[in-house]
């Protein structure tokens, strides 16, 4: 597959397609119930598209004002490594700094390497000052 050849779409993607690929690029899965209930509270969201399927996505989620989080990094497995993240991240950063107020904070979690692609958007590790915590209802 050709990376030249993805679109990238200022949408989300869909629940079907969202678990699809989240499934595809080896996340944690995600129920179609709960990604039916989550995705429409996405703030600001793009997909890639080539021939029309969804390849990539990535989300921004939060309250609005104080605080964002940057979820839903995924790019098809074909695709990795041709710089689709650094495309997707771009595009949420860019609608970031245009949107976000001054003061608020944004975060993510970064999955083993991914931190140095984060880093390259101003993203710092936070340790020891504060880490990550979470649980996952069963």
């Amino acid at each position: 597959m050709d990376a030249a050849q993805v679109k990238l779409i200022e949408r989300f993607p869909g629940a079907d397609d969202y678990c699809r690929l989240r499934a595809d690029a080896g996340m944690a899965p995600r129920t179609l119930d709960a990604a039916q209930r989550g995705l429409p509270n996405t703030l600001y969201g793009v997909s890639l598209l080539l021939d029309g399927e969804v390849v990539g996505m990535g989300r921004v989620i939060g309250d609005g004002g104080c605080f964002f989080v940057v979820v839903d990094i995924a790019v098809a497995p074909a695709l990795q490594g041709q710089g689709l993240g650094k495309r997707i991240m771009a595009a949420l950063d860019d609608w970031l700094r245009a949107n976000a107020p001054p003061s608020a904070v944004v975060s993510l979690a970064a999955d083993g390497d991914a931190k140095h692609l984060y880093a390259k958007f101003g993203f710092v590790e936070t340790t020891p000052f504060s880490v990550n915590m979470e649980y996952q209802v069963d």
